[in-house]
């Protein structure tokens, strides 16, 4: 066992969602190719859970800033 990586993990080039439980603080990021596969995916998500627009991930920076979806 070595120790754990202190440097956060790169992102790949893409779309980003976040995705949690209703009145939790953390969740999970999914990544979609491109800008209509991430919204039927806020669609499919935001039925039962509280989902965040991350934006578009280019050499991993987001490039557009986060939108809270209800």
């Amino acid at each position: 066992m070595g120790r754990p990586p202190t440097r956060p993990k790169a992102l790949k080039d893409g779309y980003y969602i976040e995705v949690r439980n209703k009145g939790t603080k953390s969740g999970v990021k999914i990544r979609r190719d491109n800008e209509k596969q991430l919204k039927d995916a806020v669609q499919e998500y935001r039925r039962t859970k509280e989902v965040i627009i991350l934006g578009e991930s280019v050499k991993g920076k987001f490039i557009n800033p986060a939108i809270h979806v209800k």
